[in-house]
């Protein structure tokens, strides 16, 4: 009897140790993400929100780019990269969380006259063919392009959906990151740039592509043709916090927060 005893207290302590591991597996710890500037603001509310509901669980978020995003991913230096276009056939296979789309908007300084520009006047602005304003209805002045650099997620999304085989001017000023792209079309008279929607601000103006302009209804409805989906990455299915952070994210609550953040939910 007393053997019987022995042998099922044990069992019940391997069973509550179990129990227990499995919860702190999801509800304390860790979770890297790093990658796409342009998602980094809204994964900063999102994780603080995370964090509020889950406050033994630590989300740190860390910019880098697109490229970095889906290097670290893979490597896994970090839980969760995140990249702002589609991964590339020669990159690392990633599973692919789709946390929402964004508008690639083209920006100028608030001053500029200019309202709207054709797609064609627009891959030869960025290729240096049209190099004055008053080429394309504007001020007589030199045309400032200002690009992401290489990696940008970005800057890969504006290349395949609007200037496709033609190549950026090697005379482009290139910026960091979106908020270094957005300061520098803002303090730059007769500059252009192409900028995230979730960027948006009163320091710079958005142009119409086409005769539509880079509103969230456009953008949603399909009437903005420059769109890009936002992914977070893992390198294999999630599990545990990790899981339960994405799923908050592409959750209801999570994408509310997302479309506070000026980008497009997924539901």
């Amino acid at each position: 009897m007393k053997k019987w005893l022995f042998l099922i207290s044990v069992t019940s302590l391997v069973l509550a140790a179990l129990v227990l591991g499995g919860c702190a597996q999801s509800t304390s710890g860790t979770i890297t993400e790093a990658g796409s500037t342009t998602i980094q603001p809204v994964a900063e509310k999102l994780a603080a929100a995370f964090k509020d509901k889950n406050p033994d669980i630590t989300v740190t978020i860390q910019g880098g780019g697109s490229s970095v995003g889906i290097k670290s991913a893979a490597d896994g230096t970090v839980d969760i990269g995140a990249a702002s276009r589609e991964l590339k056939p020669d990159e690392p296979k990633l599973v692919k969380h789709l946390l929402a789309r964004d508008g690639i908007a083209i920006v100028v300084h608030p001053d500029n006259s200019v309202t709207g520009l054709t797609k064609d006047q627009i891959i030869k602005i960025f290729a240096g063919e049209i190099t004055n304003w008053s080429e394309v209805g504007g001020c007589n002045g030199t045309i400032t392009v200002i690009a992401r650099e290489e990696g940008s997620g970005t800057r890969g999304a504006f290349e395949e959906m609007v200037m496709g085989e033609t190549l950026i001017t090697d005379k482009a000023i290139l910026q960091p990151s979106n908020g270094a792209l957005r300061t520098s079309v803002s303090t730059t008279p007769l500059a252009i740039g192409f900028l995230s929607l979730g960027y948006i601000d009163s320091t710079v103006k958005t142009l119409a592509v086409d005769g539509v302009a880079p509103t969230q209804e456009n953008s949603k409805s399909g009437k903005y043709p420059v769109v890009r989906p936002l992914y977070f990455l893992t390198k294999e299915q999630p599990t545990g916090s990790v899981k339960a952070f994405i799923d908050f994210c592409t959750g209801s609550e999570g994408q509310e927060i997302v479309q506070e953040e000026g980008y497009l939910s997924i539901r």
